[in-house]
């Protein structure tokens, strides 16, 4: 197998070279980010562009910026490459041109990599339908490097849309998030979203359910970027020879 890498000298990029060696397999090459002008490490061939990477690759892996998604879904689509999608804050537009995409090849689209947070997300799920939006208050918060662009963050708008289809709801019609104001009373079944950007952290997100009575806490800590690297390359291996179909990291876990 062939693997490139998209975001090649990105904050994940020398990770994922380092974890792409380590499995024994082929690094096909990179791409920069938008706007990088950081060369690529020694030994790493650097290709023009995101055809140039599909032409020399059998899988992608991308971790760049969700401006380019829509861009990549086509040219993967058309290439006929599987494609690794770890790029956050996408439009609903770019994840519907995704899963165009997805009808024509494999991908992995997840919001987050790592085996722990893919355990939060199914426990999520399964909290939403069994504590009652009409009792149980559902609020998400997530915590990041002061570089990150985004927010929520994807993994936060991830753990919203698990809680939403536990209780058979989508999170688009329940999202609460900015808060500011005057804002009035909480409305039943809002699930809330707060985000901190400070200092350097990895990554920490926690869901919490309150009800009058109790409160039920559930906290991921990432304290190394290797985590998603290593899941990356984990579901690049996995989705070898799969049929064309939209997968998250859920399936690479055999979790569904």
């Amino acid at each position: 197998m062939r693997i490139g890498i998209a975001g090649i000298t990105g904050r994940m990029g020398q990770l994922l070279i380092e974890e792409v060696r380590a499995a024994n397999t082929t690094l096909a090459g990179g791409i920069t980010s938008p706007g990088s002008a950081k060369p690529a490490p020694a030994g790493v061939p650097l290709l023009g562009d995101i055809a140039a990477l599909a032409a020399a690759s059998d899988v992608v892996i991308d971790f760049t910026h969700a401006s380019t998604t829509i861009a990549h879904a086509k040219t993967l689509a058309a290439a006929r490459k599987s494609w690794i999608l770890g790029t956050s804050g996408l439009s609903l537009e770019a994840e519907a041109v995704v899963a165009e995409a997805a009808k024509t090849i494999p991908v992995v689209y997840a919001s987050n990599f790592a085996a722990g947070v893919n355990l939060v997300l199914a426990l999520a799920e399964k909290m939403g339908a069994a504590l009652p939006a009409e009792t149980y208050d559902a609020e998400i918060s997530d915590t990041h490097h002061r570089q990150k662009v985004d927010s929520p963050s994807g993994t936060a708008i991830g753990i919203g849309r698990a809680v939403a289809a536990g209780r058979d709801s989508n999170l688009e019609d329940h999202m609460v998030s900015g808060r500011d104001g005057h804002h009035g009373a909480r409305k039943t079944g809002a699930i809330g979203f707060s985000a901190m950007r400070a200092g350097q952290v990895v990554g920490e997100h926690t869901l919490l359910f309150a009800s009058a009575t109790e409160h039920i806490v559930l906290t991921h800590r990432a304290f190394d970027r290797r985590a998603f690297a290593s899941g990356a390359v984990r579901a690049a291996l996995w989705l070898q020879g799969k049929p064309a179909k939209l997968y998250d990291m859920m399936d690479v876990l055999g979790m569904h």
